[in-house]
């Protein structure tokens, strides 16, 4: 293993976020593990964790957690996993501007400022890395899961610009694309689609019911469905190699998908898609 790294990850309550800090803190590298709510702060700190609250919807929060992890880690950050993340379900003209918006404040500008605040520590240090946890869903769109597909193909563009303008600075940009992975995502989802979409108004009520199904359902709902240990193996080869990817592919369908869409018409794509 290569030398101890200090790494901020968020979104550590629970899933990919939890399971990477563990397995990271074994390796003996220093995490700083953030969580949203502060019971979950403070399970992760009697655990044994650095860990401090970050709300990636809040600007205020996002900076007082830099400002923090910069103080407990002695000025320096040596990689940065944006983890933090949730899904919002529902048909595109069924998501209102607000729910759309409050999708991109955590997904999408939480992120984008975190790293902003970032960026500067890693340029003084003269390396970094910044890894984002991305999806399947950053590359290929699939319905009823707009929201959360328009934020990650933002991410994935914000990502790579960001990549080829650090160019020589030493800091390496990293995008992870899990497909179904064992969590709580889906039970964040159907809390989030019971808050902000009124089936019984929809044109898409029909299908909304196998949709609930679905994200109830005990288990894996997803062939293909591997633990989250699974993207943590790619975290630590983006944080500890030489040189590490610009792109981890986790789960067959994010392979087969970004296979498909390089090789297939997209009428084809969409036909296949639609099925799924």
């Amino acid at each position: 293993m290569n030398s101890s790294k200090t790494i901020l990850i968020t979104g550590c309550s629970t899933g990919i976020g939890h399971t990477t800090a563990v397995e990271l803190k074994k390796r003996g590298h220093k995490v700083i593990a953030t969580a949203r709510k502060p019971e979950d702060v403070t399970r992760l700190q009697q655990e044994g964790f650095t860990a401090i609250q970050l709300d990636l919807a809040d600007s205020n929060s996002i900076q007082h957690a830099v400002g923090l992890a910069v103080e407990l880690s002695g000025g320096k950050i040596d990689a940065l996993f944006n983890n933090g993340a949730f899904g919002q379900p529902g048909a595109v003209e069924d998501l209102s501007r607000d729910v759309l918006r409050f999708q991109f404040e955590t997904n999408l500008f939480g992120t984008h400022e975190l790293t902003n605040l970032v960026i500067p520590l890693m340029r003084e240090q003269g390396h970094g890395r910044i890894i984002y946890n991305s999806s399947v869903l950053g590359l290929v769109a699939m319905t009823y899961r707009g929201a959360y597909n328009a934020s990650k193909f933002a991410l994935e563009g914000l990502a790579d610009t960001l990549r080829l303008e650090l160019y020589g600075a030493g800091i390496h940009i990293s995008l992870i694309e899990p497909g179904p992975i064992m969590s709580d995502f889906r039970k964040n989802a159907f809390a989030l689609y019971k808050k902000n979409i009124n089936p019984a108004h929809s044109y898409h009520k029909e299908t909304y019911k196998a949709m609930e199904a679905r994200l109830q359902k005990e288990g894996p709902a997803a062939p293909f469905t591997l633990p989250a240990s699974a993207v943590t193996e790619k975290v630590i080869h983006a944080l500890e190699a030489k040189r590490p990817k610009m792109r981890y592919y986790v789960t067959f369908p994010t392979y087969l998908f970004a296979f498909l869409k390089r090789i297939l018409p997209m009428s084809w794509l969409d036909a296949l898609v639609r099925r799924v």
